[in-house]
């Protein structure tokens, strides 16, 4: 009899914590799949590069609906005609009121949102990194067209538009880094855009989402060997 009601009380035990046991797990898989990521002065929660692409996404539905201006379209010739070599930062084309302006109260007023300046019959183009407000410290005024001396800079080849996809019809790769690039629709959205460059779908603004970073920047030299 002692046996049979052990046996008796194991077997309602056993449901029970099956019962407690499901009822945990049912309760747990109706949380949201999210976990916060808490602060510390160790760790960052947010990276950079990935909050750096939303920056401008207030104005994505105006750049898609703003009308093209044939008149006044950068183009990548022009663009790259303004620096010294492919992934400079682009010279002043513009005279400077005054040497010791560092930026932040004066170059944002055209470059941080851009727009129509009609002294220089253009659209003022729009920085990728408004934050970084001493512009000077990178970008300096054009003194002449000709070099002082001869150098050796490697040349290197500017990425040309359209033959960066890997497959035929994929979006295309990112031909540069986005260290300080990562605003993207600064540089490819509105009409200060290069027209080559210039996206047809800012509305969908999580650029990186089918556009992928391309790393590979040095030849494949193989398998290292000591010798």
């Amino acid at each position: 009899m002692k046996k049979r009601l052990g046996i008796i009380s194991l077997f309602i035990i056993l449901c029970i914590g099956f019962i407690a046991i499901w009822n945990f797990s049912y309760q747990t898989g109706q949380e949201e799949a999210y976990i916060p990521v808490e602060k510390d002065n160790t760790v960052s929660s947010i990276i950079p590069s990935e909050k750096g692409v939303f920056q401008r996404s207030e104005y994505a539905l105006d750049y898609a609906n703003m009308p093209v201006d044939e008149n006044h379209q950068r183009t990548l010739n022009s663009y790259y005609k303004n620096r010294a070599y492919h992934g400079a930062p682009p010279h002043i084309p513009h005279p400077v009121k005054n040497d010791r302006t560092v930026g932040e109260n004066t170059c944002l007023q055209c470059h941080e949102n851009g727009g129509f300046t009609e002294k220089y019959n253009a659209y003022a183009p729009v920085t990728p990194h408004p934050e970084m407000v001493n512009c000077r410290q990178c970008h300096v005024e054009k003194k002449t067209d000709g070099v002082f001396k001869a150098f050796a800079y490697r040349d290197v080849v500017a990425p040309k538009a359209g033959v960066n996809n890997a497959l035929v019809g994929s979006p295309p790769i990112m031909p540069h880094q986005i260290q300080m690039h990562e605003n993207c629709l600064s540089c490819h959205a509105g009409p200060s855009a290069p027209k080559e460059i210039r996206v047809t779908h800012p509305e969908r603004v999580n650029c990186r989402q089918c556009h992928v970073l391309n790393n590979k920047e040095t030849a494949d030299i193989g398998v290292f060997k000591r010798r």
